[in-house]
């Protein structure tokens, strides 16, 4: 095995013991810090070239936007539900506009968007983290 696959085997290992151990609070946390690492990810791989990896990246962030829309419990959640399952439709949008068109910007836009509800979770409920 080599220094690379044992890394990604360490880095997996580490990511299903903070899932196995989240609280649901912590577990969404987890999901908007992973999407902003593939939004990075797919920033930095748009940058340099890598059009097969950044396409990737792209869609590993749309499959955790639409996962951490599916969480959204409408009834219980009202206005804040609503607004933040339009929110993650947009996101969406943009997601593909911004694989299609090679557009850095609109990955940024939706980075800073996610940031924002990445902040605001983050606020709601300080003695839970981990």
């Amino acid at each position: 095995m080599n220094a690379r696959a044992s890394a990604q085997h360490y880095r997996q290992t580490s990511v299903s013991s903070a899932v196995l151990d989240a609280s649901p609070h912590r577990l969404v946390a987890l999901m908007l810090a992973g999407l902003r690492e593939r939004l990075k990810l797919a920033s930095a791989c748009m940058e340099i070239g890598d059009i097969p990896r950044k396409g990737q990246a792209i869609g590993e962030a749309s499959m955790i936007i639409g996962q951490l829309d599916g969480s959204l419990d409408h009834k219980a959640g009202g206005d804040i539900a609503a607004g933040l399952a339009a929110l993650y439709n947009y996101a969406q949008r943009r997601l593909l506009e911004a694989n299609l068109q090679n557009d850095l910007a609109k990955l940024q836009e939706v980075d800073g968007l996610v940031a924002d509800i990445e902040s605001a979770w983050l606020a709601i409920a300080p003695d839970q983290q981990k």
